[in-house]
């Protein structure tokens, strides 16, 4: 394919959302009221634990699959994934978002939780894909923020990653130390707060599971991600702390070894990640299309003249690649 960096891809921010926050907020703030109808499955994993898939209505067997991994405390129901959804939907795709464990609105049975290195969950999902799909079936990944890091460093390291026809990775955490610290800096720690908050609430209803395993923590030690990850991400999926997470679960050094064709759009202005955390023209293969855009915050990428109208560029841009 002999594809290479982008540095400077065709996306331009709407004027009137030139700032990197307000690209990031305007789709979560103004997103569409009305949610789309989803099917739930819910699958049962080797270890006695489920995930909840959410499927589009009326499965087609002749047509692609698109599988949709969410970012940090989402789900199906993320803005960005009923935007991808829906049009996958009026395209005749199958689409279907993977909630990770404990993002379906319902309680876990076991300790581990999702996070940003952990593939064995896709994993699981994909060969259940790829077990019932029809011969000219394709399947398609797409994975947005913390999703994103899962994918890039699934494709790398999974045995299946092989039967996926083209995989996308929007607004990728490359770097996880580079990200806890930028969102600890400036009005990034307003997402810090918020994400924390979110995550706090999770670990509420896994109460009764930490008491059973005797895990306890100090809520009031936790006011940054590197607190949190260091003392529960860590600790309940079996790192060191948060130096070895972040270490072996940053997706960055994984993207060399990736075979599938692949699109990643990151905005150099992301407020999630350090600019010196985006990989550089050597750590990317002739299978991977890196493309950096001038703007575009964190999962945002809005364009349109018109103010309160806008055109949402990624979108575009997700289904021209996994057209072409």
């Amino acid at each position: 394919m002999n594809q290479k960096v982008n540095k400077m891809y065709k996306f331009k921010a709407a004027w009137w959302l030139k700032n990197r926050h307000l690209q990031t907020l305007y789709p979560v703030v103004f997103s569409a009221r009305k949610k789309i109808i989803l099917k739930r499955e819910r699958i049962q994993l080797d270890d006695g634990d489920f995930l909840s898939l959410d499927w589009s209505q009326n499965y087609d067997p002749k047509r692609p699959i698109i599988l949709f991994l969410h970012g940090l405390e989402g789900s199906s129901q993320s803005p960005y994934i009923q935007r991808m959804m829906k049009i996958a939907m009026n395209k005749n795709y199958n689409a279907v978002c993977l909630n990770f464990r404990g993002c379906d609105g319902e309680t876990n049975v076991k300790l581990k939780s999702y996070h940003a290195g952990e593939i064995g969950d896709l994993n699981s999902v994909v060969k259940k894909l790829i077990s019932e799909v029809t011969a000219e079936q394709k399947i398609y990944l797409v994975g947005f923020s913390l999703g994103a890091n899962v994918l890039l460093k699934w494709l790398a390291e999974s045995e299946l990653s092989g039967f996926i026809a083209k995989a996308i990775a929007v607004s990728v955490p490359f770097e996880l130390a580079g990200s806890a610290d930028a969102l600890g800096k400036g009005f990034s720690r307003a997402y810090e707060w918020w994400l924390l908050k979110c995550l706090k609430q999770s670990l509420e209803r896994k109460k009764s599971i930490f008491l059973q395993h005797n895990f306890t923590y100090n809520e009031k030690n936790i006011k940054s991600f590197w607190e949190f990850d260091n003392l529960i991400t860590a600790k309940i999926n079996g790192f060191k702390d948060v130096f070895d997470y972040y270490e072996k679960s940053s997706s960055r050094q994984f993207i060399k070894k990736i075979k599938v064709n692949t699109l990643i759009v990151h905005a150099k202005d992301d407020p999630f990640l350090m600019q010196e955390n985006i990989p550089k023209v050597n750590e990317i293969n002739d299978s991977v299309k890196l493309e950096i855009t001038k703007n575009g915050g964190h999962l945002g990428f809005v364009e349109g003249f018109i103010p309160f109208f806008p055109k949402y560029w990624i979108d575009n841009r997700i289904y021209e690649f996994i057209e072409q």
